[in-house]
Parts: structure tokens; C-alpha cells; sequence
């Protein structure tokens, strides 16, 4: 570590603290990513861990103790002792991130598979460990691919069982709680005009357009295309705007 400038001992003894890596592991990720630490996250986790990095019979007893004593599956009850374990509210959006890492199926339960795979995936066999991947987690979704990732998984995992759509309280709880963490200034009117103009179940299309929207279109909507291949709800939404005054139609869209 002698011949390591402080900025990159620091980006080391960081590593190291997050992940659990061995120093060798710590510095080739980071010297992969060229030192960027969220990229050396990325390369270290993307890289099969040793099972030996998580304790089976340890992922057995954490799983025994969150299971429903009457199904062979983590239910409600369980998550909020998990959270309860891991000093987080139940609705803490780390939460969903570390459902994404289970690939859970559902909100608010884990099988066995989901949750001894993901723990295993995240290479952690305690709460401990598990408390201090957090900080990890929350970091991933500042990670723009990382965030279209939880939140495309985000719709599949909160909608009911059984259905194409999702319920739009669901929908507008879930949008408020993923742009509270890439910060879009209009979801409150998008949420409003959902309760105003739409009060109706949310399409997977919609859901997905909707992120591309927020990516693309800047809040002014200067560059709003009418012509452009949008949902019918989002042109609804553009006019909506217009005639709430919450944006003054720009020149280019005049005519249109």
C-alpha cells in the first residue's frame, strides 16, 4: 500500500470496508475501474463470490428466524423483524434495492431460494454483515444503469399477483419514493394528474416510458417532442401542464 497516493488508500481501506474483500481482491476491482469506486463496485460484485463468503448453515438459522412458522416462505410479519434487525423502516426504499438483489417476486415476502440466493450473491451471512452492506446498496441507486434496473424490477414486484397492471395508489407511492432518489421536479404533478385526469391501474408500457420521460424531457419541457412516440397518458400529462400553467408551451410545440 506504500506506493498508493492517500486518495486511493483511501478508496482501498473504503472498499475494503464495505465489501469484506481481502486487500488483492480490493485492488484489482479498483485498478480494473481505473479507481472509480462505484465502478469497482460493479466489477467486484459482478464476479462470482467464494461460498465460503457466506456461511450456509448461518443463511439457515437467519432464514428460520424471519420464515411464517406456517408456510415455508418469509411473509410481512418477517420483513418487519428483518427491518426491525436491520435498524430500517419497512417502507425504507434500501428495502426494495435489497429485494432486487433477492429478485424477490413479490413485495413483502422472500422464499428461501430469494433470500439465502441473494445473501449468498451479496456474499453476507449475518445482520451485521448485512447492516453494512447498506450504505452499498443506498449507493447503487445513484448509478443511472443500476437505477433503471430496481426500478423496471420495482413494477413487477409491487402489482398484485395475477395482475397485468398495477394499482395506482401502489404506483404513485412507488414513483414518490424512486424520485425521491433521482430527484424529478414534476412527479407530484404526475401524481396529481393521475388522481385528477386517470384513476385507473397502471400499464407496464406507461411505467417504463414514464423513466424515459423524466430522463429526457427536461422539467420546462423545451424539448418535448409532440410528435414523438409517447404514451397517450404522457401527451395527456404534457397538455395537463400546459393548462394548469405549470410550463408555458414553448414556441416549437405551438402548433402542435
Amino acid at each position: 500500500m506504500h506506493k498508493l497516493s492517500r486518495s486511493n488508500r483511501d478508496k482501498l481501506q473504503q472498499f475494503v470496508a464495505i465489501t469484506g474483500a481481502s486487500e488483492k481482491n480490493a485492488l484489482q476491482a479498483l485498478k480494473a475501474s481505473d479507481w472509480h469506486l462505484e465502478a469497482a463496485f460493479d466489477v467486484f460484485y459482478s464476479q462470482p463470490q467464494p461460498r465460503s463468503n457466506a456461511d450456509m448453515r448461518r443463511l439457515e438459522e437467519l432464514y428460520n428466524r424471519y420464515k411464517d412458522p406456517y408456510s415455508d416462505m418469509i411473509l410481512a410479519d418477517g420483513i418487519s423483524v428483518l427491518c426491525n434487525d436491520l435498524q430500517v423502516e419497512p417502507q425504507d426504499i434500501v428495502t426494495l434495492v435489497l429485494s432486487w438483489h433477492m429478485n424477490a417476486a413479490t413485495a413483502c415476502e422472500f422464499s428461501k431460494e430469494e433470500f439465502v440466493g441473494g445473501l449468498q450473491a451479496l456474499g453476507v451471512d449475518s445482520i451485521v454483515k448485512l447492516q453494512e452492506k447498506l450504505s452499498f446498496m443506498r449507493s447503487e441507486l445513484k448509478d443511472e444503469q443500476k437505477f433503471h434496473e430496481i426500478y423496471n424490477f420495482a413494477f413487477g414486484w409491487a402489482k398484485e399477483k395475477g395482475q397485468k397492471s398495477l394499482a395506482l395508489d401502489t404506483a404513485i407511492g412507488m414513483w414518490q419514493l424512486l424520485f425521491a432518489e433521482r430527484e424529478w421536479p414534476l412527479v407530484n404533478h404526475w401524481c396529481d394528474f393521475l388522481q385528477d385526469r386517470h384513476n385507473k391501474a397502471i400499464s407496464k408500457d406507461t411505467w417504463a416510458q414514464l423513466l424515459e420521460f423524466a430522463r429526457t424531457v427536461n422539467p420546462m419541457l423545451s424539448n418535448y417532442d409532440a410528435e414523438g412516440a409517447w404514451p397517450y397518458l404522457i401527451d395527456e400529462f404534457v397538455e395537463y401542464l400546459y393548462d394548469k400553467s405549470v410550463v408555458e408551451k414553448s414556441p416549437a410545440n405551438w402548433e402542435k
